[in-house]
């Protein structure tokens, strides 16, 4: 049984790209449904897009690109480049590492656990998951438990929302008495109001397509919840808009914040857009006294927060390497069980599977 990954992250493709790939697990699993991968798992987040599959034969790469593309028109070019490939045993290296934030843009950020442990619920309750990526993300759960409580990974800004609220604090230098309006209300938006209350912000409004959930992280941080029919009008006085929605499409135009901007002399409006697909439209960024950061712009951020943690990587990369070594044997003595049961013409896919990856 051939084990791969097929993906594109922040490295390899900026957000307007990445956008483009987002949100299709439908066509992943349909991989599954046409025979081409026994199994199959989609994991998508902010910063990546990646195919997990195990199959029979070797699957070309071009096949699962295919699938990746989902709604992109067909007509689009799309660079190659963008996408890159681990098979066997280096598969089971790259998820290790995802799981455990080592390959995220913020390193050491806890939320691509939570998210890797929802793509494979997902996948599990479609009937794509099967042996192998039961097992292989079961160990990647385990190796990121360990990273994070054997080293100092976490310590600092570790995820998107607190790097969004470290570009607020470069910007503004006090945050205390700036007003702020965090559009959403969902995990990433809960960990943006944390980190803009530890810094002192105490001006915080909460807009959310659920009232409820809005007026319970506002009042849990001592702001306000404002009616998601009305939120835009906030945009006349805040300093700071922080997004982080699941829209399809931008909600935020220059032609609903153009008029809303408009009096506003002498006093910038920064938005700081940490959605994938976004919720600012760039051209936004046109517009007199408006400053439009989107989450590519909170790279070098990212950056100087993982030079306080080396060690602590360093630390959870051996982590990672001890658990690939294990997992390569508990593989060899599982597929070594199917064999006794009679299941032996995928022998040799297998072995040379493995031998890939140790090399």
């Amino acid at each position: 049984m051939n084990l791969f990954c097929v993906g594109l992250n922040h490295r390899t493709a900026n957000v307007e790209t990445r956008e483009l790939f987002a949100g299709h697990a439908e066509s992943a699993h349909e991989l599954k449904e046409r025979g081409v991968c026994s199994e199959v798992l989609l994991l998508a987040t902010c910063n990546r897009v990646e195919i997990y599959g195990a199959a029979s034969d070797e699957i070309a790469t071009d096949s699962i690109v295919r699938s990746l593309r989902g709604n992109v028109a067909a007509d689009e070019a799309i660079d190659g480049d963008i996408f890159y490939r681990h098979d066997g045993l280096a598969c089971t290296e790259h998820l290790f590492r995802v799981a455990a934030g080592l390959d995220s843009m913020v390193v050491g950020e806890t939320e691509i656990l939570g998210q890797t442990k929802q793509a494979y619920e997902r996948a599990r309750q479609m009937g794509s998951a099967g042996p192998i990526l039961h097992r292989v993300f079961q160990r990647a759960f385990r190796v990121a438990k360990q990273v994070r409580s054997r080293t100092d990974i976490t310590r600092g800004s570790v995820s998107v929302g607190s790097v969004a609220v470290d570009l607020a604090e470069k910007i503004f230098g006090d945050l205390r008495g700036r007003k702020v309006l965090l559009v959403g209300a969902g995990d990433m938006s809960e960990k943006t109001a944390r980190a803009l209350h530890s810094r002192g912000c105490t001006e915080l409004r909460v807009t959310n397509r659920s009232a409820d959930r809005a007026t319970e992280l506002a009042a849990q941080f001592g702001g306000r919840a404002v009616s998601f029919e009305q939120w835009t009008t906030e945009c006349r006085d805040i300093d700071i808009l922080i997004s982080s929605t699941s829209a399809d499409d931008p909600f935020l135009t220059q032609e609903i914040l153009s008029p809303l901007v408009a009096h506003r002399i002498n006093q910038p409006l920064f938005i700081i857009d940490i959605a994938v697909p976004r919720d600012v439209a760039p051209d936004v960024n046109e517009l007199d006294g408006v400053y439009l950061y989107d989450i590519d712009s909170l790279q070098a951020i990212a950056e100087q927060s993982l030079a306080l943690r080396r060690q602590a990587v360093a630390q959870g990369e051996a982590i990672v390497a001890e658990h690939v070594a294990a997992f390569r044997d508990e593989l060899a003595r599982f597929i070594s069980r199917g064999f006794s049961e009679g299941n032996c013409r995928e022998k040799p896919a297998i072995a040379a599977s493995l031998r890939v990856s140790e090399s």
